[in-house]
């Protein structure tokens, strides 16, 4: 889905500062409208608008949302520069401004995104129109380009400290047909997250009608690729976050958290650090940078194969990493004293420094302020499935640290009423407390707190793990060419030749029982491949870009001898080896369209579906087959850009090129 850009400007022929017509329609269509198409835009202005309605509301709405606002001051016209005025209320950035020599110069806009166009006669200059175009596109990729980083606004450029609003929250009742396509999109994100999908959410996420959308998406990918503990593919996420919104703490405080699961430690301090010069007090990044300093120190000492006794002493020894995390942790704390996690890490981590060091450290004396702070942040949260466990357990925590062993466990059996059986956070408590008794710390309080959550565990069956491939082969290839095919690409007669040279890159590639074929399924090279999967033991996955029937009708009777390859079609459903297929419509909605009403390609979204699957599950285990004749589109969604972005991440690409073959 392209950027939107939103155009104000005058209407018909108006006079400009010379006094001279001004032919706007004819500089909207022949100059205006083209540059931002030739940037990669889909543009409107607000007399283009179809639907009913009001067409002041119209425009509001437009300038609130648009990616770029692009405005013509050729004309003094009130209503142009009450828009300008508008936008520059509402958003930082996103502004470029046009227009043609003018008699006066008008006040200073704060911009350096301005350009001058010619006219002769009143329209568009032909001996310039194309330098102009260019030009104009330049400008608005520069622009949004710069993304956050220094704003356009002289709102916001004078008052630094001052935040966008939430669009969301400004929105414009009778304004319905964008919001109802945005409440759409986000019901199938959110299906998508609770399903686990991050593949899902990603095309979602570039099929989002503007930026901030595309952020939000992304930002909940990445936390899914996170959570599946697919790393590097969630630091592509966070990054891409970025770049469209610099300025967004989530992303950059997720960012961070990524490095770190990376073991880029420094790399996930210096990003933490960058955070915290900007937002001092920003309690979530000083509470991360409290983890990465303990995991640090965890790691230091809870060595396999170490005796209790040396890891005692090695926990000790390390004891400037043990400090760094009790400062991050109690700075979190005073900043935020709501913030229980801070809190009981931190005064957790004290006690353990006079147990094991016995020098004192600037917080002794706040201990017990801290420790009766955390007890009370933790008493004052609802007592609910989503945030009373943690609460509970905390307290659960503080007998562990102040109380007696049979107050130990009475407070974790308040915790525990209600966790709602949930294994991980049972099981973290739980691992909590192995790593105290692993260096003798309340030995008897801590023997207590295991006895008391390794009893319930043992009634919880753990979950089970969602099956993980070694390695994914993606597959994009021709299908068999129909019978009135003009000019051959795939003749039926070619088959056998086709089918080796797959199996054969399958089998250099060491595919076998603990891999994942992904493919569309089309007679030809699709279903050559996945029987080339089964035939090796693999599981094969299909991603169909239409319904079943529909995709039978077109992407499989065409064929020659097509019903023949509508019969292998359903052998292949009906092997076990085969998983259920992923019905794209039914996963994704509706094709999205652009701003002239037109359709993306079901089969290129598709493609694009694929290669989210495959690199969702691991950017190291992907491998990209096709059987290609490298004609075609290089958009996103074709081969060529499938190839492009395995290569560039794995270098596992085969390309088995049928000029070649054939």
């Amino acid at each position: 889905m392209k950027l939107h850009a939103f155009v104000a400007m005058p209407f018909g022929t108006k006079p400009d500062t010379y006094g001279n017509p001004a032919h706007f329609d004819a500089i909207y269509a022949q100059l205006i409208k083209p540059a931002i198409e030739h940037a990669g835009l889909d543009v409107i202005r607000a007399d283009e608008e179809k639907a009913g309605g009001d067409i002041l509301e119209d425009m509001f709405q437009e300038l609130l949302i648009a990616d770029l606002v692009l405005v013509d001051l050729t004309a003094d016209n009130p209503n142009v520069w009450y828009e300008l005025g508008v936008r520059h209320a509402l958003r930082r950035s996103g502004v470029v401004l046009v227009n043609a020599p003018r008699a006066n110069k008008p006040f200073d806009n704060y911009t350096s995104r301005k350009y001058t166009y010619t006219l002769k006669d009143g329209a568009p200059d032909p001996a310039t129109l194309d330098a102009d175009i260019r030009a104009i596109a330049e400008m608005i990729r520069a622009t949004l380009d710069s993304g956050l980083e220094k704003p356009i606004s002289p709102v916001y450029s004078m008052l630094p400290n001052l935040a966008e609003p939430d669009w969301k929250t400004l929105r414009i009742g009778s304004v319905k047909a964008f919001w109802t396509r945005y409440e759409a999109w986000a019901a199938l994100i959110e299906r998508a997250r609770r399903a686990e999908r991050p593949e899902d959410i990603l095309v979602l996420a570039d099929e989002a009608p503007v930026v901030a959308l595309r952020v939000e998406a992304r930002l909940k990918a990445g936390k899914a690729l996170l959570a599946g503990q697919h790393y590097h593919f969630a630091l592509e996420q966070f990054d891409a976050a970025l770049a469209a919104d610099p300025a967004n703490l989530e992303a950059a405080r997720q960012r961070g958290l990524c490095l770190q699961r990376l073991g880029r430690l420094d790399d996930a301090r210096g990003a933490y650090e960058q955070i915290l010069a900007e937002h001092p007090k920003d309690v979530e990044t000083w509470s991360l940078l409290g983890r990465l300093d303990k995991d640090a120190w965890v790691a230091a000492w809870n060595r396999p194969g170490a005796t209790p006794r040396q890891m005692r002493e090695d926990a000790a020894w390390n004891d400037a990493l043990l400090l760094k995390a009790i400062d991050s942790y109690a700075t979190a704390f005073a900043a935020n004293p709501a913030h229980y996690y801070s809190g009981i890490n931190a005064v957790t981590l004290l006690r353990l420094y006079a147990d094991l060091v016995g020098r004192p450290t600037a917080y002794d004396t706040q201990f017990d302020c801290m420790a009766g702070g955390t007890g009370w942040a933790a008493r004052c949260v609802k007592d609910d499935p989503r945030d009373g466990y943690w609460a509970r357990a905390t307290l659960g925590d503080l007998r562990v640290l102040l109380g007696k062993p049979d107050e130990v466990g009475e407070a974790y059996r308040f915790a525990i009423a209600l966790a709602d059986n949930n294994w991980f956070n049972l099981d973290s408590t739980l691992g909590q407390l192995r790593l105290l008794a692993a260096i003798g710390h309340a030995a008897d309080n801590v023997a207590a707190g295991i006895a008391t959550f390794e009893r319930v565990l043992s009634r919880l069956r753990p979950p089970e793990k969602h099956w993980q491939p070694d390695k994914v082969f993606l597959f994009s290839g021709h299908m068999v060419d129909a019978p009135d095919r003009k000019s051959p690409r795939f003749p039926a007669d070619k088959e056998p030749i086709a089918a080796a040279a797959i199996g054969a890159t399958l089998d250099e590639q060491g595919a076998g029982g603990n891999d994942l074929a992904l493919t569309q399924g089309a007679s030809g090279g699709d279903l050559l491949f996945a029987e080339a999967a089964i035939a090796r033991g693999m599981r094969v996955q299909l991603l169909l870009p239409l319904p079943e029937p529909q995709f039978i009708t077109e992407s499989i009777l065409p064929a020659s001898n097509g019903e023949a390859w509508r019969k292998r079609y359903y052998q292949l459903r009906g092997n076990p080896l085969c998983l259920p297929p992923r019905v794209m419509p039914d996963c994704l909605g509706p094709l999205p369209k652009d701003g002239h009403g037109k359709e993306t390609s079901p089969f290129e979204r598709c493609n694009q579906w694929l290669l989210n699957s495959a690199l969702a599950l691991g950017i190291s285990r992907t491998r990209f087959i096709c059987l290609w004749n490298g004609s075609g589109g290089d958009g996103p969604g074709g081969t060529a850009h499938m190839m492009d972005e395995v290569q560039q991440r794995t270098g596992q690409v085969t390309w088995l090129d049928t000029r070649k073959l054939w």
